[in-house]
């Protein structure tokens, strides 16, 4: 009998690379170019996975539309100018572990990889290509798209583009945006621990890890895959 096809999808930002340093000093920038008070770092990060549009009026609600139209833009720009001073792979870079991590698990014939990002296109793209990751992902899904995470269409997109029943993916990623997509869509959801949000906040993961070694140990288990 054939095995089918699983599909395991990765968030980026704060699941596969750590692009923290960035994100915060690129909302800094946006918001002190306004003029307007600059949330905490913890506000920052807690937002990370959320597209800009909804992000960015959770951060700073008391401020108008056209203000909030000014730091998003303000924000892709200033991380546009750090990604092009630093380069993509210094400003979000891999996660210890994470490269080995989907090296092994690409290397089940019957699994697929993706990714599913609060990230714009050309960002993901950019992020990608600076990784070497061009040929690791069957479908890629993105903001530009998308309505913002917690809506399950970025999962269900994933499994339409890669073939693979809800049955048969996973979601992984460090916040509760991500692990309330999954439930939405109806795909597990596995939380990791190294992001930006508390593991407490968690409470749609079906399990919880603490390193890639035990993400990779808690997917073969969930699969009964070859170690």
């Amino acid at each position: 009998m054939t095995a089918p096809l699983r599909l395991v999808i990765f968030d980026v930002d704060g699941t596969l690379v750590d692009s923290q340093g960035h994100i915060v000093a690129s909302m800094t920038a946006a918001f002190q170019a306004l003029g307007a008070a600059v949330p905490t770092r913890e506000a920052i990060l807690g937002i990370v996975g959320l597209s800009l549009d909804v992000a960015v009026p959770r951060l700073a609600p008391t401020l108008s539309g056209a203000q909030h139209g000014a730091l998003v833009q303000g924000y892709k720009d200033s991380y546009r100018r750090l990604r092009l001073a630093h380069g993509a792979a210094e400003a979000s870079p891999l996660y210890p572990g994470a490269l080995e991590a989907l090296q092994r698990l690409a290397a089940n014939d019957d699994v697929l990889l993706g990714v599913a990002t609060g990230k714009s296109k050309r960002g993901l793209d950019a992020l990608i290509e600076a990784h070497g990751l061009e040929r690791m992902f069957v479908t890629r899904q993105c903001a530009d798209f998308h309505p913002s995470k917690p809506h399950p269409s970025m999962i269900h997109a994933a499994l339409s583009e890669a073939g693979v029943d809800a049955a048969n993916a996973v979601m992984v990623g460090d916040t509760s945006f991500d692990m309330d997509m999954a439930q939405a869509a109806g795909v597990t959801g596995i939380g990791v621990t190294w992001g930006y949000h508390a593991p407490a906040a968690l409470t749609a993961a079906t399990d919880i890890v603490q390193d890639f070694d035990a993400l990779h140990s808690t997917i073969t288990t969930h699969w009964s895959l070859p170690v």
